[in-house]
């Protein structure tokens, strides 16, 4: 038994193929039963189906099960979850009748072990001749070590639109990716958008046709498909090669489902990576994945128009090495001909090419800090440690004036204490470079990449513009409400950095 039919169909084909002289059949929902029917009455060695529909099979009298030599359960803990317990037991009790002599081996194949596998296996299996074989052991990792786990903090309203171009870059054309959704309706309003389009994407779930789930399903694992949304129906047991990156659309309240779903990659040797979106009030929930999963997440930004034309490049390139020589040579008069119509010559003609080829026609800048659109992260990098966001904003009020600070959103200190990241509007970049002079003591850039950051107390994590007391600039202590002591960094000697640059103006 197997909780999906996808998981089913996979098991039989495996047995067909390492089997010899053994009949068997694949019994699920969905299909007609007179083939399964015919299957039966012609004699069977194997069966293999889920819950429902074997059950089916048994109150038809179509199924006798007292003679079974050999039963197996595959991912035992997801039947649990999909609400199939009381239907497994009750197929379990026509195996294992009263008077037999001699009951039939038990297989129980769980990646998790819920107190309900414990039970059947009591239940069912006799405790004198149980093995019970643990891969994980002691470790407290509880994913695979192949795959590197990743975070983007991202707005719901940006989300689809960054899945795109995470895909673009981390798998592109060529690469296979897979996207989880907790929702089927989610899962149908992320296949549909642009960005996803641009890589033909595919959705996978169970209110699709089935005959349509095992055509979706054949095309990506032949390559026709390389980019599949889908539900949890894909998340357990498919053995899909070459998966190069998983992503999934926000962070699953049962960590056992990040499990399986990162699982889908880094398999047989081969590396991957497993890329978890999460709103800015989620934080609190990708913390719960790292401390039950045993993983640590490095905390990313969203790919910036610089990555995705690395990326798409590389993807051009590897399209252009797959076209026959041959056929080039019928294209070259034309190659010329647009060449010497193209404005700007044969280079500028080639690059059109390309950006077209690749599909990154349109490239906008985000945030590295939540993904929001036409907003740049800027990095300030100190000589001293500061310890209060309060400082940064001072150090940018003096340096380029009020209306600046007023529009920085975001603010975060970084982990080491020597400098902070913060958002401004794109508008104000020019103006930022224009006006801001880095010194021995503060350098203030646009930032490249997201350095690791200090984490924030729960209190705080709902706090996107880096406010205490509900004013700006979290940084500053005041006794009793009143604004007359305000101190920046730990002592006046740090402050002295301060001082330093901008006491004397």
């Amino acid at each position: 038994m197997a909780p999906t039919r996808e998981l089913a169909i996979q098991v039989q084909k495996d047995f067909q193929d390492i089997s010899q002289g053994l009949s068997s059949v694949c019994i699920y929902g969905g299909t007609s039963y007179y083939p399964q029917e015919r299957s039966m009455r012609n004699g069977l060695d194997i069966v293999v189906g889920t819950p429902g529909r074997i059950m089916d099979h048994i109150e038809k009298g179509n199924l006798k099960l007292n003679a079974v030599d050999h039963v197996v359960l595959d991912e035992v803990d997801q039947m649990l979850d999909m609400g199939f317990a009381p239907i497994v037991e009750k197929i379990l009790s026509y195996v294992y009748t009263e008077g037999r002599e001699f009951p039939p081996q038990t297989m129980l194949f769980s990646a998790t072990c819920p107190p309900w596998v414990t039970t059947t296996s009591r239940k069912y299996m006799r405790p004198d001749q149980t093995e019970h074989v643990d891969t994980i052991g002691k470790s407290t990792v509880r994913t695979a070590t192949t795959v590197e786990h990743l975070a983007i903090r991202c707005q719901y309203s940006d989300r689809a639109e960054c899945i795109g171009n995470v895909v673009q870059m981390y798998s592109g054309q060529h690469g296979r990716a897979m996207i989880f959704t907790d929702t089927k309706k989610e899962a149908n309003e992320l296949v549909v958008c642009e960005s996803l389009q641009q890589q033909k994407a595919q959705v996978l779930h169970g209110d699709i046709e089935q005959r349509q789930r095992e055509i979706t399903l054949k095309a990506y694992r032949d390559g026709t498909v390389r980019c599949l949304v889908a539900t949890n129906v894909a998340a357990r047991g498919l053995d899909i090669p070459e998966i190069d990156l998983v992503i999934q659309s926000s962070p699953p309240s049962d960590i056992d489902s990040y499990i399986h779903r990162s699982g889908r990659t880094g398999r047989a040797g081969r590396t991957g990576v497993c890329v978890c979106f999460y709103k800015p009030r989620e934080d609190g929930m990708i913390k719960k994945v790292e401390r039950v999963a045993g993983i640590k997440f490095k905390l990313i930004g969203p790919p910036q128009p610089k990555d995705i034309v690395k990326a798409s490049i590389s993807d051009a390139v590897a399209s252009l090495e797959l076209v026959d020589k041959k056929l080039t040579t019928d294209f070259l008069k034309h190659a010329e001909e647009v060449a010497s119509k193209h404005e700007g010559g044969a280079l500028e003609a080639l690059a059109a090419a390309l950006a077209f080829m690749s599909g990154a026609a349109a490239l906008k800048s985000r945030s590295l800090l939540n993904a929001q659109e036409n907003f740049t992260t800027w990095h300030l990098q100190t000589q001293f440690e500061i310890h209060y966001s309060g400082f940064v904003f001072s150090a940018i009020e003096k340096a380029v004036g009020h209306e600046i600070r007023e529009k920085i959103v975001g603010m975060r200190l970084t982990a080491d204490k020597m400098g902070a990241v913060f958002d401004l509007p794109n508008d104000c970049t020019a103006y930022m470079e224009e006006t801001w002079e880095d010194d021995a003591s503060l350098v203030l850039q646009p930032a490249q990449d997201l350095p690791p950051l200090l984490e924030r107390p729960e209190s705080a994590r709902s706090n996107n513009r880096g406010f205490s007391n509900n004013r700006r600039g979290g940084g500053f202590n005041r006794n009793g409400g009143s604004n007359q002591q305000r101190s920046f960094g730990r002592s006046a000697g740090r402050n002295g950095g301060f001082k330093r640059r901008f006491g004397d103006r």
